[in-house]
């Protein structure tokens, strides 16, 4: 329709539908508002997003109602938005890759509030070139959660990897290693679980691998589960689908102790990087390999 506003060359529909509700001083947030935030994100989110399959996570009627995950892309979207072909338990089928502003405000426009990503690119879908720890605490409260990140970090530390850190904008946070694409999703995961295994012996009261929440306790999940084939993990500055509208924050491991994870908002973000570089600028010119890694883990546990 004529009427509708457009956002990098897409024509927002209902763009006063609220998605996201008004929370204390926090204003409601509409179909445009999202559409015009992940344009405005774009240039620093794009880099972290380029190649990568997509689950989207769509609220149709907002976070009040139903949602779903849409992997298959739909027939319906435009020529622009990239596709690849990609092989799941159902068969071969296309997932979206939203390698720019333009396809990355379409998602929007569909109500996909957050886009999940493959941590394997289109050059090659079998080899991840990310690896990722996500700390997900079991009870309130951030001593927990931030001492259970610093450990993951310190230990890769030791094993001679460079580490990047990322608030969720939900409860915990993400620790990332960028690899280079030489091990399979069943070899990374292999090495994280016996990364997040060292760790749980050793702070027993602190960290668990146990994914059932009736069984965690206090404890924080060093959850590993991520890396593999076919899984994803919130890219950088996606919006999650909470009250205020947070979004997951590159940030510098000293921020650890003072940024919460669900800080940084839809509101709030464009300041801090206005301010600041992002941490994970460059993130892919680090890319290692784990096999020294491996060694150095093998003795330690020896």
């Amino acid at each position: 329709m004529s009427d509708q506003p457009t956002v990098a060359g897409v024509a927002i529909s209902r763009p006063g539908k609220e998605l996201i509700p008004a929370s204390g001083s926090a204003p409601a947030v509409t179909k445009l508002d999202l559409a015009s935030y992940y344009a405005d994100v774009a240039a620093a989110m794009v880099p972290f997003l380029r190649g990568r399959p997509v689950n989207m996570q769509r609220f149709p009627d907002g976070i009040g109602g139903p949602s779903f995950f849409e992997k298959k892309a739909p027939s319906h979207f435009p020529d622009f938005v990239d596709t690849v072909e990609v092989s799941t338990s159902d068969g071969e089928q296309h997932q979206v890759v939203a390698g720019d502003e333009r396809s990355l405000v379409y998602l929007a426009n569909q109500a996909c509030i957050t886009p999940h990503t493959w941590l394997s690119t289109t050059e090659d879908l079998e080899h991840p070139d990310q690896l990722v720890f996500d700390l997900d605490p079991s009870v309130e409260g951030l001593a927990a959660v931030r001492r259970a990140t610093r450990l993951v970090g310190d230990l890769l530390d030791d094993l001679g990897l460079t580490t990047y850190l990322k608030t969720t904008g939900s409860r915990g946070y993400h620790v990332l290693v960028p690899l280079r694409r030489s091990w399979t999703f069943e070899q990374v995961r292999g090495f994280a679980r016996s990364v997040a295994e060292v760790l749980v012996e050793r702070e027993p009261d602190l960290l668990t691998l146990e994914a059932r929440k009736d069984k965690r306790g206090d404890r924080v999940l060093v959850d590993v589960q991520r890396n593999g084939y076919g899984q994803t993990a919130v890219p950088p500055y996606a919006v999650r689908a909470r009250p205020r509208a947070p979004v997951s924050t590159p940030i510098r491991w000293d921020e650890l102790s003072r940024v919460r994870p669900d800080q940084y908002t839809i509101r709030s973000i464009g300041r801090r990087l206005g301010r600041m570089n992002d941490p994970w600028r460059g993130l892919r010119r680090r890319a290692q390999g784990l096999d020294k890694a491996q060694e150095r883990l093998r003795k330690l546990t020896a």
